[in-house]
């Protein structure tokens, strides 16, 4: 009998080449190149394209990616109309795995669903990740409108990806600052080896589901509070706490009551998350450019910050990729329940590259289990019972 490890903790279930984690030395890297390079010198759109290929674009191989992913940016008018039946009280992460879902019926691409030769054709996987990545933004940016009554911001190909949904979501031109804090966002999220959300993409992708089925799941996975909603938690615990000189006792109060932390620890690392020091430093950034006139929020951060460093650091947890991205999203105009759905956004890219790396070599997912029940038994009839 195979042993059995609750949640397949440490249990390899697949062999990827897309990213790999260093936990004892908090290293995260995509397709070998550190995060950090990618953070300072590459765009969501060319991060996004190495994922899927496996290689850095020439630029002639990005600028024909970034016109793609321009010219898809649009959806059909019955996803908007669909929008609106929605509750207005819906959370974005329920809408975006409805309108997903949805895309199916409207766009071409279920041929996966007939396990015909499409599923091995690099053009048709090209083209549905392009359509698909395109369009998340897109649908994000327009419920935060449709539920607040209004029809959505038409989207522009003048602008970046990060540009252009923060155009679509706050009908502003967007500072080029917090652009460029967007761009970044996107790249930290964009990738994480196999964590929930990218298991249940090889788990549907090994069906031949459609690749807007796979998607839709993997939002599902996501919307957990375990997994995805953490950076929403820590914006509400920093709201509770209130002001910076209140942050040891609320992190006292917590440890006593062996409650958690939010945006504190990762399961993966040991040392701090590397895409938490990116941003810490963006923050920092930020923080000058603006010449200190910033949200007081970021000081409460930072205040709890330094608590658990004293209190935390020596058992190995460290603030992750959650700690600051909520507050810069808040600082961008960004309501709080969108910050699940922008991770998503982000993470579409690598969902899409473990979608084509499992129908490459596929095979059906099929875990067996340590069964506990009764024996075999006689039924007994209800009349004897």
């Amino acid at each position: 009998m195979s042993e059995y490890l609750p949640g397949l903790a440490g249990v390899p279930a697949t062999k990827s080449n897309i990213s790999d984690i260093d936990g004892e030395k908090g290293i995260l890297a995509y397709r070998g190149y550190p995060i950090e390079q990618l953070a300072a010198e590459s765009s969501f759109e060319e991060t996004a394209l190495l994922l899927l290929d496996g290689r850095l674009p020439t630029a002639s191989e990005l600028a024909e990616f970034d016109q793609q992913l321009k010219d898809n940016r649009h959806v059909k008018y019955h996803i908007r109309d669909l929008m609106k039946t929605l509750p207005e009280s819906g959370h974005p992460m329920d809408m975006l795995q409805t309108a997903v879902a949805s895309l199916g019926m409207f766009y071409s691409g279920n041929e996966c669903l007939t396990g015909g030769d499409e599923c091995r054709d690099l053009n048709y996987i090209h083209n549905m990740t392009v359509k698909m990545l395109s369009r998340m933004a897109t649908l994000v940016a327009m419920w935060q409108h449709v539920r607040n009554g209004y029809d959505p911001v038409e989207p522009r190909d003048d602008l970046s990806y990060a540009e252009n949904f923060l155009y679509m979501l706050t009908r502003k031109e967007p500072d080029p600052i917090l652009a460029r804090i967007m761009d970044v966002c996107l790249i930290l999220h964009a990738e994480h080896t196999i964590n929930a959300s990218t298991f249940s993409v090889l788990v549907n992708a090994s069906t031949l589901a459609s690749p807007f089925n796979v998607i839709a799941a993997a939002i599902g996975a996501l919307s957990g509070p375990l997994h995805g909603g953490a950076n929403q938690k820590v914006l509400e615990m920093l709201e509770e706490i209130g002001t910076p000189d209140k942050a040891e006792a609320y992190i006292d109060e917590r440890l006593k009551n062996k409650k958690v932390i939010w945006g504190m620890g990762h399961r993966e690392y040991k040392t701090k998350d590397p895409r938490a020091t990116i941003l810490e430093k963006l923050v920092d950034e930020f923080i000058e450019s603006r010449g200190g006139d910033i949200n007081p929020m970021f000081e409460t951060a930072k205040a709890v910050e330094r608590v658990c460093e004293d209190r935390l650091a020596k058992k190995g947890v460290y603030p992750n990729v959650d700690f600051y991205s909520g507050i810069l999203y808040q600082e961008m105009g960004i309501t709080s329940d969108q910050f699940t759905a922008i991770f998503a956004i982000s993470r579409t890219a690598g969902w899409l590259a473990h979608w084509r790396e499992q129908l490459k070599d596929n095979r059906i997912f099929r875990p067996t289990q340590v069964y506990t029940g009764e024996p075999v038994r006689k039924y007994v009839h209800i009349k004897d019972r």
